[in-house]
């Protein structure tokens, strides 16, 4: 693959009007998400970082993107090796999202839970709800973070694991107890307004 330069993008046009950081980590916090650890490297040289900012990109072809810090020596590894592997953790699996997230040195986060290598080299985790290895296909810088976007080129998921959901600033699980009704049958949503409370 042909390295090209980042593509950058200045997000400050705005930034005059924009709400205070302690505002906007408030209302994110009401943004679910499943907690993630993006990994770069091989053996001991590997990197990695809790992360729950990434989102499928596209099926054609399938890829995904994951927010990094753009200074941070995972970004430059990722950049340097063309490719990271992802983990969306399961329930369970909150001692290893808190070691990537810094809670213990980068040398030995790879220490806690169970860590084998994709075909590629990169850090596959096992156990977890699903797992992914990217080819980098495209990088973005954005503000303070780097987008990179990842041609997923294998994939290993669970069939009994629930995803470790990040919530209010605190770890989550589904509640399968509870459903939502199921959708009409020609697959549009029918609103019906709610008596107000007497």
């Amino acid at each position: 693959m042909r390295q090209t330069p980042p593509l950058s993008v200045d997000i400050d046009a705005h930034a005059d009007r924009a709400v205070s950081k302690p505002e906007f980590a408030d209302t994110l916090s009401h943004l679910a998400a499943t907690v993630c650890v993006v990994s770069a490297g091989k053996g001991a040289g590997s990197l990695g970082r809790t992360v729950t900012a990434t989102f499928s990109l596209s099926a054609n072809p399938p890829s995904i993107v994951v927010s990094i810090k753009a200074d941070s020596p995972l970004a430059s590894l990722i950049t340097a090796e063309q490719g990271f592997s992802l983990a969306m953790l399961a329930e369970g699996q909150d001692l290893i999202a808190d070691a990537f997230a810094g809670r213990i040195e980068a040398s030995k986060r790879y220490l806690v839970g169970i860590w084998a290598d994709w075909p590629s080299g990169r850090p596959r985790l096992l156990g977890a709800a699903a797992a992914l290895d990217c080819q980098l296909a495209a990088s973005i810088e954005v503000g303070d973070h780097m987008l990179f976007v990842g041609t997923i080129v294998a994939t290993e998921t669970s069939t009994h694991a629930d995803p470790l959901i990040w919530s209010r600033r605190r770890y989550q699980s589904l509640d399968r107890t509870r459903s939502l009704p199921a959708r009409p049958s020609n697959g549009h949503a029918t609103l019906t307004p709610s008596k107000p409370a007497a």
